[in-house]
Parts: C-alpha cells; structure tokens; sequence
C-alpha cells in the first residue's frame, strides 16, 4: 500500500459510466485505486440520471435539475471531506460544473485540485481564458494529463502539473497471435470530433489488397445512422460493425481479437484508447493532432498520419501488415511505454499533489 493516501477524506467530483467514456472511466477507477490505498472517497456525479426522467428530454430544464441536485450534492461534500478533486473539461462542462465546485470549495474553505483533460482545451481558453481564469484562481492545483495541455494552459497565463492518466495493465494486456483477416478497431465516440468516417473510408482503401478485412467501431454517439449510411455506399455493410459503447471487460477483450488500432481523431489529449491498445499489444495508426506525439512517437510506439486523410491511413496499415519487424517493434515498444502510466508510478505523484496541497509533511 502507497504511503499518503490512508486516512484522506476526498470528494471525487466528475462523470461516472453509464456511458463508459473516457474521463467517465478514470473517474471510476480513480475512485477504485484511492479506496484500495485506504482513503475515503465520496463521489460526486457530474451526469448523474435525471429525476425525474421526463426532465432530461426538456432541453432548458434538464441543466437545471441536473444543476441543483448536483451543487446539493457538492456543498454537502465539501463539508466532510479533506479536499475536492475535480475532474473538469472544456465549455459548457467547465461553467455548470467546474466553477461552481471551486467556487463551493472556497466558501467551504476546502481546497480543490482541478484535474482538467479534453483535446479542445486551447479554443475554449482562446474564448473564454478571463472567465475561466476567475475560476481557476480559486484552485490550489491544475493538473493535467500530458504536456500538451501543460504547454496549452501555459500560453494562457495558467502553470499546470503534468499527472498522466492511469492504465489498468492487469486488465488491458497483451493476448496472443493477431487474426489471420486484419481487423481493426476503434474506440472512439461516434461524434465529428473523432471522423470515425475516415477510419471507414481508410478500410475501403484497404480491402484493395486485403478483401478480408474488417473494422469493429466500439462507441456511441449522434453519428451513428451517417456512418452507416456511409459503411453501405462503400460496399462495407459486412465489414464494418459497429458495437455501441462497451464496458471495461469487453473493451479488454475486443482489443484482444485486434490486428491494429485506429485513432482518427481531428482533436486529441491523451487518449485513453490509444494507452489501452498499447497496453494490449495492439499497434496504433494515428492522426497526429493535438496531444497524440505527446503520448507516442512516430515509427517507435505507433505510427502518425495527417488528420482526414482515409489514404494515409491505409496506406500505414498496409506498412504494418507488410513488415513483420516494424509490427512487432511498436508492439513490443507499446507494451514498454504503457508501464508509465500504471498506478505504481502515477499514485506517488498525485499523493505528493495530496500532501502539499494539505500542508502534510
């Protein structure tokens, strides 16, 4: 067990699964690891279920019943708790849940670390940097997953910790020999930030010289039905499927049954798709956007394409599938740099966050 971390009374404050996204994920399993190391922890839901139902299909009225059970639940927390951890993002999220969870940890005279993530992070300051900065004056750490929102939140005036995200290894690992048909994946949000389409469009190009390959699209989103749509005008409605949002064990167990993983993204943080398919011995082919270089290197641990280009991307998944050595290179070179990012590494540091901003020696 970690020294630091037992005895602590920490309010968790963001977004849990259902949906299994991203920071939902981190969340839940930030929670778990800080139990395990003998702290108290008590969440905070950012997206908790709307009571009643109805409400949530009521545009304008669904932020405020979400909003006031929410600063309810946090004014509470700050009273019984060491200090709040906050895990913030960009827009709207930052303004309905961010601020006021600082603004309620300085009335209560708790301290609150904000742990802010999201690869859209410098538009968002470029609008709204003197508001945010009101905010964040409030906090008594900002810490970040890599050092490209460090080196964002510093053009902006704001100095930021680097705390990478943390990577579950006795889940995520590596299975054994890749599929004899290609089959890639994507783990990625069907939204427009994420261009699933090129991912689908790289495939078409790809089944030139692989007619057996095939692409499997774990996630949700507003895009769905258009890229379907899409998946059938290209002739691809049996090679595409298209799995919806997956838990933990099944997300482990698909990329498992992975050749190669895909990050189409046009906007990018440190995301945890790709430390997940390292960690599973997955090769990456990546858009090189936003924080992706921060987190892999080109011809090392992935290989880096320009964003909404379907042929550059088919054309590295046709280098890896050519060339044995490069393949089990970046494999090898993934599962090495994934152990970065395990708690074991990770948990000291945000313990010394912890006691610094306690004042504990």
């Amino acid at each position: 067990m970690m020294m630091g971390f037992a005895g602590l009374r920490i309010a968790l404050v963001g977004p849990l699964p259902p949906p299994a996204g991203g920071m939902a994920n981190q969340t839940r399993q930030l929670a778990e690891l800080l139990r395990g190391e003998g702290a108290e922890v008590e969440l905070v839901q950012t997206n908790a279920a709307y009571r009643p139902a109805w409400a949530g299909r009521v545009p304008v009225l669904r932020a405020l019943f979400r909003l006031l059970p929410y600063l309810w639940a946090l004014w509470r927390a700050a009273g019984r708790n060491d200090l709040l951890h906050l895990m913030a993002n960009s827009g709207w999220s930052w303004h309905l849940f961010a601020a006021p969870a600082l603004c309620i940890g300085r009335l209560r005279g708790r301290p609150v670390l904000v742990n802010y993530r999201g690869g859209e992070a410098d538009g968002f300051l470029q609008r709204s940097a003197a508001v945010v900065g009101l905010s964040l004056r409030r906090a008594s750490a900002l810490l970040v997953p890599s050092g490209f929102l460090e080196a964002v939140f510093a053009r902006h005036g704001f100095k930021a910790e680097v705390l990478p995200n943390i990577i579950d290894l006795a889940r995520f690992r590596a299975g054994g020999e890749p599929p004899t048909a290609p089959h890639l994946l994507v783990a990625r949000n069907l939204e427009p930030l994420y261009d699933n389409a090129t991912a689908i469009r790289a495939l078409a190009l790809l089944r030139l010289h692989h007619p057996a390959a095939r692409l499997t699209v774990a996630g949700s989103g507003p895009e769905l039905t258009r890229l379907q749509e899409l998946a059938d005008s290209l002739g691809l409605g049996g090679a595409v499927s298209f799995a919806g949002r997956l838990e933990r064990e099944a997300m482990a167990e698909l990329y498992r049954d992975a050749t190669l993983s895909l990050n189409p993204s046009l906007a990018d943080n440190m995301p945890n798709s790709v430390l997940e398919s390292l960690a599973s011995g997955v090769p990456v082919v990546s858009t090189e956007v936003g924080g992706v270089p921060y987190l892999v290197q080109h011809e090392r641990t992935a290989l880096l394409v320009p964003p909404r280009d379907p042929q550059a991307m088919a054309d590295a998944v046709l280098r890896l599938l050519g060339d044995t050595a490069l393949y089990q290179g970046l494999r090898a070179a993934g599962l090495a740099e994934v152990q970065r990012y395990t708690w074991a590494r990770v948990g000291p540091q945000l313990a010394a966050c912890y006691r610094r901003t306690l004042l504990i020696p």
